[in-house]
């Protein structure tokens, strides 16, 4: 006899671990209910172990025996739902089930049950339909096109139309504006809190906020008092020399004079130097009498220092008003980078007609330099008749070659192609600029592309003051390299500064931008290669590691 089932539990239908008939199509299963006792029955076949014995009687339809889902030790199946997708699980319990009870696997798949589909009927047994949740689907609010449109007219007519007043009333609004930025917002604090306690104790009769309203203010009066006034003064400032070279001493120079018929108090003056200022406090001075102070300006890093404008402030020590007014222009320091002596390039063009002689030798140019006893192999194009009858004798013409000479210079400010970034980019421009000095000193064309700055055809410092005016950034070198194609038409010499990271190819596309007869030229930083000269896919690859390396790699003629 099998064992009555608790109510309370979960339950199998026999049907749902019998194999598929040919008659009866598999009935799905319904949600989880109550289950019936079922009542008590002769043994059926045996089944594995797991499971109990159920009642049953072949010639009669009865209630469907039930095996207890807790005897079972598995999940419901209402709790496991992406089990039940995963493993293909139907209505009728599933394979996963079949396979826990021990029975064989059915030939044809039951066929599976949607969550909204009715169940059939289980024997009198109530079942439950889960509501399907209703989707609500929200309007994507959209703004007329009209009316996005007529509020940028309105816009663009408004600023049309103020814009020609405001100028016009700008005598007026301009100095009252300039008089209110006098205040500080601790000024316009004290203010405001002044008059909020003046009308507080006006309205309810507080002696003490009165006493506070009149500190407020007359703080805030004695305050624009001592703004008020115009110094008779003349500053002049002097940076010597306003061109140095990274970590080379820069001092400047301010001198304040006062050209009042009084004495003056003392005043602070204010001078920006870079991104910071220096501050000056003056003695009184009496009248035609002048002070002078001396500042010293940072060059650890390449780059154009601002100096100035000298500014005169006149305030109170809380800082509540503070009024200033600009005496000078302002200076630019340019910071060089670093440069090594070069010896000469010795690159060019040969026979130019443009060209500049050179002291070499040859035997086919346009420079006339002397006569020559003729040697066999010399061409007889070149044999000077006249002067070989009045010497009974073959003599030759010999030249001086002429080379028109034209150095492009490409520098890669990429931080991310180098290894060390911003110090190998310091690098890569000091080799650059190191290149450019040397040609210039050669009497050679000279064409810089560094960055967002460039120059062709230009004197050593103005060409050392580009290179001070670049940033560093990333760049395309492409790019940069067409610019210098188009600077430099007739350039002979093409360099690249570049560092180890950047690929191969995209320097090699760079560098074919200049004509067939250029030189080109890769310059490579890299700290943790071997310095030495190569030459791969037409380029001439220099590689260095310091500044010092650039002069061990560019001996005479490696250029040529």
């Amino acid at each position: 006899m099998s064992d009555p089932v608790e109510p309370d539990e979960a339950t199998v239908r026999r049907s749902d671990l019998r194999g598929p008939s040919s008659s009866t199509p598999p009935t799905p299963a319904a949600p989880a209910a109550p289950a019936t006792p079922a009542p008590p029955a002769a043994p059926a076949t045996p089944v594995p172990e797991r499971t109990r014995s159920r009642s049953a009687a072949p010639q009669q339809d009865e209630p469907e025996a039930t095996v207890s889902r807790s005897s079972l030790k598995v999940r419901p199946a209402q709790d496991q739902p992406s089990r039940r997708q995963a493993s293909g699980a139907t209505a009728t319990g599933g394979s996963r089930w079949r396979s826990l009870l021990g029975l064989r696997q059915p030939e044809v798949d039951t066929q599976a049950v949607r969550r909204n589909d009715p169940p059939a009927s289980t024997g009198g047994r109530s079942t439950r339909l889960r509501p399907e949740l209703p989707t609500i689907t929200l309007p994507r609010v959209q703004i007329p096109a009209a009316i996005t449109q007529g509020g940028a007219r309105l816009l663009d007519l408004t600023g049309e139309r103020i814009k020609p007043l405001a100028d016009r009333a700008a005598p007026v609004w301009r100095p009252v504006a300039n008089t209110l930025a006098w205040v500080s917002p601790l000024g316009w604090t004290v203010l405001v809190l002044g008059l909020v306690a003046w009308f507080l104790a006006s309205r309810y009769g507080w002696a003490e906020l009165s006493m506070i309203a009149v500190a407020c203010l007359v703080l805030f009066l004695a305050c624009v008092a001592l703004a008020i006034g115009h110094a008779k003064v003349e500053i002049r400032t002097d940076v010597d020399p306003t061109r140095v070279t990274v970590g080379d001493p820069a001092t400047g120079r301010i001198e304040v004079r006062n050209l009042s018929g009084r004495g003056m108090l003392p005043l602070l003056v204010e001078l920006p130097v870079g991104r910071s200022a220096a501050r000056f406090t003056l003695p009184s001075l009496g009248s035609g009498k002048s002070h002078e102070e001396l500042f010293v300006v940072p060059t650890e890093r390449r780059g154009v220092i601002q100096v100035g404008p000298a500014t005169t402030v006149h305030g109170d020590p809380l800082g509540l008003v503070r009024r200033t007014m600009e005496w000078t222009e302002q200076t630019e320091l340019f910071v060089h980078p670093m440069t090594t002596s070069l010896e000469p390039l010795g690159a060019g063009l040969l026979r130019d007609l443009e060209g500049q002689v050179t002291p070499d030798l040859s035997m086919s140019d346009l420079a006339f330099h002397a006569l020559r006893e003729y040697q066999p192999g010399d061409d007889r194009r070149y044999i000077h008749w006249r002067s070989s009858a009045k010497h009974d004798r073959l003599l030759v013409r010999q030249f001086l070659d002429t080379r028109r000479s034209h150095v492009a210079v490409v520098v890669d400010t990429t931080p991310e192609v180098y290894t060390g970034e911003d110090a190998a980019v310091e690098l890569a421009i000091s080799c650059a600029a190191s290149l450019a000095v040397r040609s210039i000193m050669d009497e050679q064309d000279t064409t810089i592309v560094c960055h967002d700055q460039q120059i062709s055809r230009a004197t050593a410092p103005l060409t050392l003051d580009t290179f001070a005016r670049a940033s560093v950034g990333p760049v395309d070198i492409f790019g940069s390299a067409g610019d210098a194609a188009a600077l430099a038409p007739d350039a002979s010499v093409a360099i690249l500064v570049t560092g180890s990271h950047r690929p191969f190819i995209q320097v090699q596309r760079a560098l074919a931008q200049f004509e067939v007869e250029v030189i080109r030229v890769a310059l490579v930083i890299d700290p943790d290669a071997q310095v030495g000269v190569r030459h791969a896919g037409g380029l001439t690859i220099l590689t260095v590691r310091e500044l010092a390396d650039l002069r061990r790699v560019l001996f005479s003629g490696v250029l040529a």
